[in-house]
């Protein structure tokens, strides 16, 4: 019994990990695609002034920070379902 317990605790962590960051990724390609497809990089405006970064720099910058922004909604997720519990 204390072994099921013990390997259900390690493959948690990495399950967790796979229902943080998957969702996350899937979430950040379809928001970079409706994104970039209705706002040109090279026309951001970020505090008054133009974005200097190149139109691929923009693209990976954009990316990631929808990617974060999708993990943080997952990672809340999982974190209210396990007070639930």
């Amino acid at each position: 019994m204390e072994n099921r317990i013990k390997k259900e605790e390690r493959f948690s962590l990495g399950m967790k990990l796979m229902v943080v960051l998957w969702p996350g990724f899937l979430m950040a390609c379809v928001a970079t695609g409706i994104f970039f497809s209705l706002v040109d990089p090279m026309e951001l405006i970020i505090l008054d002034e133009k974005v200097q970064v190149h139109m691929l720099g923009a693209y990976t910058i954009g990316f990631l920070m929808f990617w974060a922004l999708g993990c943080l909604s997952s990672w809340i997720t999982t974190f209210l379902l396990q007070k639930i519990r």
